[in-house]
């Protein structure tokens, strides 16, 4: 298991890297369908018909990210080998499980996070 200075600054990092990459997507939409924000360390994406909201939290006790989105809970562990925090179930990296969520949720699948 990773220790937890060791979460704090990866996770840290990720969810920083997470918000860049949210941002851009906000920018290249031609309309805004969604916003990013940050708070107390909690990432949040706000979509603008108000339909629903994505919760992005560090969990230093069980040293994950948990995600809250579409009506589910997703908890990403530390890929030690891949150096990224994953989804044990798909395999898929923070960074591609938030963009297929994103994808669903606002049923446009030309939406990237780089």
């Amino acid at each position: 298991m990773i220790d937890e200075q060791t979460f704090r600054r990866e996770s840290d990092r990720a969810l920083a890297h997470l918000k860049q990459s949210l941002i851009r997507a906000e920018d290249e939409t031609d309309e805004p369908l969604f916003e990013t924000e940050e708070k107390n360390g909690v990432l949040n994406v706000l979509f603008e018909d108000g339909s629903a909201k994505f919760v992005f939290t560090p969990n230093t006790p069980v040293a994950q990210i948990w995600i809250s989105a579409i009506s589910t809970s997703y908890k990403l562990d530390w890929d030690e080998a891949r150096e990224v925090f994953a989804f044990p179930k798909t395999g898929e990296t923070l960074r591609e499980l938030t963009e297929r969520l994103l994808r669903e949720q606002i049923n446009d699948h030309s939406v990237t996070l780089s």
